[in-house]
């Protein structure tokens, strides 16, 4: 998935709530062992650069929200009504056995 083609598509004036809402996603994980360390550490350089908002920084912190909880991630683009992210993260999420009757 190209993440910033993908942040290009998000409205600027919804990238301050998308940000809070991926790194709530991000933070409250528990599969944080997913995360590649070049990838924490982008996304760490741009938070204390203040610069999540850009997008750079969002499209690291979507891969990040995607890679470690992507449920959540989805939630969280869904409640910003942003139908095209939210199309391309259904495409990552596996889908949910069966269950039994």
């Amino acid at each position: 998935m190209d993440y910033l083609k993908l942040v290009t598509t998000v409205p600027a004036a919804k990238w301050p709530e998308l940000v809070d809402s991926l790194i709530d996603a991000t933070l409250t994980t528990k599969s944080d062992d997913k995360m590649p360390s070049h990838l924490a550490n982008t996304i760490l350089h741009y938070w204390q650069r203040d610069t999540l908002e850009s997008e750079t920084g969002l499209a690291a912190l979507l891969e990040a929200s995607v890679l470690l909880n992507p449920e959540k991630a989805l939630a969280a683009v869904e409640a910003l009504q942003l139908v095209e992210v939210a199309q391309e993260i259904r495409q990552v999420i596996p889908p949910k056995p069966p269950q039994p009757s």
